[in-house]
């Protein structure tokens, strides 16, 4: 009885799942403009529903009931952010979450016998190289060069999330360790405000610079190809048909691609940039501009939460109000890192609020015994 329960349990779990990974692909095949990258969401789509039938077949025959049900919350919430963003928004993360659950079913020995394994390593192969290939990492590529500590691929939802968690703590931390001087309440507030423009200009500031000195470093990198080009074409094109080796071609078709493509220059020039430098020639990483902007209006929602009650209340309620409403927003952070990172809700909201509380707390006590020491 506990070895059927035990694999009722597991059966409808991967029900779920399959259930979610094929909801998901249909959602992005809708979305998708490009035709074949949208074929290729449903060919996913389908061997999702059909992993899902196999797990009815397997409840069916242990007399078991079930339920296809909806998509979870966070399949919902990926569903939304593909449909508002495009579908390039939120692929990073779903090849994360791919590459996370490759090996499931490795030790399941239904699925092993019904094939699922490969089918799901074959998954995550094209989604991770769907993930690599996009042009300039993803749709929205500002979001994805916020901070370069929170590169992860192109991961734009990663950065947007993390960029508003930044403001919010260290925001929260700022305006609690001036209420723990027992300052008035007007102080608090010009204290936070400030907080939140020196922040946001500061993270804007440093993204624009990164952004700058990437895509004038990008240039030059190009134009030094461009100078081999002209004056040792012999050695670039014997480059050229080495990476077309390296990606699995045989000699004679990789001199021949590589020939035909050293005949114009401008198409050698764009082909030695993307695929010996790495290099999107027509993006170069992005508008500096468009990635500052981003930078600073995430970096200012998130600051805004500690700060807001101040306007309308004062003492002890705007503090109350200030602790509440960040902690709203430490949830929604939360809940926004499960979505890329896997995680359970409750784990990562409780995690969440845990580490912005902590900080808050020792500014604030901080704040007491440095108010208390100059008060005399």
């Amino acid at each position: 009885m506990v070895d059927r329960a035990s694999s009722v349990a597991r059966y409808r779990g991967n029900l779920q799942g399959e259930v979610d990974s094929a909801a998901l692909y249909r959602a992005m095949a809708d979305a998708e403009k490009d035709p074949h990258l949208a074929e290729v969401y449903r060919r996913l789509a389908s061997v999702e529903e059909a992993h899902a039938e196999f797990w009815k077949k397997q409840l069916s025959r242990l007399g078991a009931k079930f339920t296809t049900g909806r998509p979870d919350w966070r399949t919902r919430a990926l569903i939304w952010l593909a449909r508002r963003f495009g579908p390039q928004f939120v692929l990073p993360t779903l090849s994360t979450l791919e590459q996370r659950d490759v090996g499931q079913y490795d030790l399941q020995p239904e699925a092993v016998a019904g094939g699922l394994p490969a089918a799901e390593r074959s998954h995550n192969r094209v989604v991770e190289a769907m993930a690599a290939a996009m042009p300039g990492g993803a749709t929205g590529s500002s979001l994805a060069r916020l901070e370069g500590r929170h590169r992860a691929g192109g991961n734009a939802l990663r950065a947007a999330v993390l960029g508003a968690n930044d403001g919010l703590v260290s925001n929260l931390s700022l305006v609690m360790g001036v209420a723990g001087a027992e300052v008035a309440g007007g102080t608090i507030l010009l204290t936070g405000l400030a907080g939140l423009v020196a922040g946001a200009c500061s993270m804007a500031m440093g993204e624009w610079l990164s952004v700058t000195s990437s895509r004038e470093l990008a240039q030059q990198q190009i134009a030094v190809e461009a100078d081999e080009l002209r004056r040792i074409p012999e050695e670039e094109l014997e480059e050229m048909v080495l990476i077309y080796q390296a990606k699995g071609l045989d000699e004679a078709t990789a001199r021949t691609l590589a020939e035909r493509l050293m005949a114009d220059k401008e198409t050698a020039l764009d082909t030695l940039a993307r695929e010996e430098l790495g290099i999107n020639p027509e993006d170069l990483g992005g508008s500096p501009w468009a990635a500052a902007a981003a930078s600073f209006g995430l970096f200012a929602a998130g600051a805004i939460f500690p700060v807001a009650p101040y306007f309308v209340l004062g003492g002890w309620a705007a503090l109350a109000a200030a602790l509440a409403a960040s902690g709203i927003a430490l949830v929604l952070i939360g809940a926004g890192t499960s979505l890329f990172t896997g995680r359970g809700v409750v784990f990562s909201t409780s995690r969440q609020l845990l580490i912005g509380y902590a900080a808050a707390a020792i500014t604030y006590g901080i704040g007491r015994l440095v108010g208390v020491t100059l008060g005399g």
